[in-house]
Parts: C-alpha cells; sequence; structure tokens
C-alpha cells in the first residue's frame, strides 16, 4: 500500500465534518458556535482522541493515524462504507475485504443511536462493542476498540465481572454462552472464536457442553454500577440487516428509582468509571 497522502486525508476530513451538523450526530448546537459543522473538538471526542492529533491530521502535519484510529474517525464522522475505505486508502492502509465483521458501524444504526436519550450501544454478534452513545458509556464504561465482552468475561475480567452482581454470574454466563450458540455455525471466525475460548476458560467450556440452546425470554438485567449502586433496567436487542450488528438499548420505567438513577448518570457521566 502506499504512504500517506496527507492533503488528500486532511481536504477529506476537513469536508466531511463540515457536512454533519451537531443533530446529525446527537450533539445539541449550542448558543455560540461559530463553526459550520461539527468542530474539531467535536469529532476528535467522538473518536476517543485527542483534539491536538486530530486537528493536526486536518493541518497535514500529524503522524499516519493507525487502522483503529481510522476507524474511529469514520464512526464520529458517520462515513459509509465506501468511504471509510477511501480515508483508510488516504491514510495508507489497505481496505479489509467487503463481506466479513468489520469495526465500521452501518451509518442508519448510528442515526438511531445518535437519537435514543437512553443507554444504548452498538456491538457485534461476537461481543465486540462499534460505538455507544455518552449514556451508554456512563452505564457501561467505555468499551469501542476493547476486546470482545464474551472473552472479557469468561477469562475473568475483574471490571466485567464487578459491573454485574456475583448472584446473576452464572445466569450471565449462560446468557452469552446461548447468544453464542446461534453463531457458531455462522461462519468459520464465529466458529474459531469458540473453540479458542473453550481453550481459554473452564467455565465457557463447561457450559457450553450443556448445550443450552435458548433461556428463558427476560429483558430484565441488573447491574451492579460503581457509582449509581443497583440499577434494573430493561434490555431491548434490535439486529441488523446484516445480522452481524445488534443495537442494544437500556431503558427504566419512568418514575422508578432506577430511572433517577440514570438522571444521576446524565450528569455524572464517564466520570463513574475514573476509578
Amino acid at each position: 500500500m502506499s504512504g500517506m497522502d496527507r492533503y488528500g486525508l486532511a481536504d477529506f476530513l476537513r469536508k466531511r465534518r463540515a457536512a454533519l451538523q451537531p443533530e446529525d450526530v446527537g450533539l445539541r448546537p449550542g448558543p455560540r458556535r461559530r463553526t459550520n459543522g461539527l468542530r474539531r473538538e467535536d469529532v476528535a471526542a467522538m473518536a476517543h482522541m485527542s483534539t491536538d492529533f486530530y486537528t493536526r491530521l486536518e493541518q497535514r502535519r500529524g503522524s499516519r493515524p493507525s487502522e483503529a484510529m481510522v476507524g474511529s474517525i469514520a464512526r464520529a464522522l458517520r462515513l459509509t462504507l465506501d468511504e471509510r475505505d477511501h480515508l483508510l486508502q488516504l491514510a495508507g492502509h489497505t481496505p479489509p475485504p467487503r463481506g466479513s465483521r468489520s469495526a465500521h458501524v452501518t451509518p442508519a444504526l448510528l442515526h438511531v443511536l445518535d437519537r435514543l436519550d437512553t443507554p444504548a450501544q452498538v456491538v457485534n454478534d461476537l461481543g465486540v462493542t462499534l460505538a455507544q452513545n455518552p449514556l451508554g458509556e456512563a452505564l457501561m464504561g467505555v468499551h469501542v476498540g476493547d476486546e470482545s465482552v464474551f472473552r472479557r468475561w469468561f477469562t475473568g475480567d475483574p471490571a466485567e465481572r464487578a459491573l454485574w452482581p456475583q448472584e446473576d454470574h452464572d445466569l450471565h454466563s449462560r446468557r452469552y454462552i446461548a447468544g453464542l450458540r446461534a453463531v457458531y455455525g455462522r461462519d468459520p471466525e464465529a466458529r474459531a472464536f469458540v473453540d479458542a475460548l473453550q481453550q481459554e476458560s473452564e467455565e465457557f467450556a463447561r457450559v457450553w457442553a450443556e448445550h443450552e440452546v435458548r433461556l428463558p425470554a427476560t429483558t430484565r438485567k441488573r447491574l451492579s454500577h460503581p457509582r449509581v449502586g443497583l440499577i434494573e433496567l430493561d434490555c431491548q436487542i434490535l439486529t441488523a440487516e446484516n445480522q452481524t450488528e445488534l443495537l442494544v438499548v437500556f431503558t427504566a420505567k419512568p418514575g422508578t428509582e432506577d430511572a433517577e438513577k440514570l438522571a444521576l448518570l446524565r450528569v455524572i457521566g464517564t466520570q463513574s468509571f475514573a476509578s
């Protein structure tokens, strides 16, 4: 692959940023916005990178962003798959083959995510978090770019385990594995993922061997949040047309203590996970 096209990259980023309005990405316009379109700091914040790093890219003097960084910028700018591939090429990377899972989120799904005023995130069918809204980050922690939640859970990630009450851990494990059963025969990547987890986790291998396909349907989830304590929410999962992207939405019944805790999360944001 050829090197980074600094001029082309900077020009493309500036034009795509100018084409977006705050409301297109779920932001409020604000009373003193002098910039047409998004501000650089808006894009940087949504892409989870420093404003200085992003600004340097637009000024043709930044270092080459990694493929993961390009993917984050593509999500922040709501790029289509073709636009994301073009951005990768401008940055000197080879776009991944089509038809496979990727870190790119369908723009239509991001459009829905931007307009939700309740915690939500987009994950793929192997448990990798692709995008989160601010309340989703406040509730679950920031996980875009992390490894699969299934691997974090079954390899004993303390932070992942701590988010769910101890007495719910066995049911949580069974829910995860029941979901993976529906994915296992989908393609070689899914089979390899499950086979690897069986080698990495005794718990996964034991529960997988029980061959449970479907658990009693329930949308209720209890979380042990580090700042607001135990919170019980309804969880709805919507599957995208490509079958590999899932929109996970958490809601609380109005007027309940759980709704009050969600309102508190809007105030404290992701500082909940600072410790």
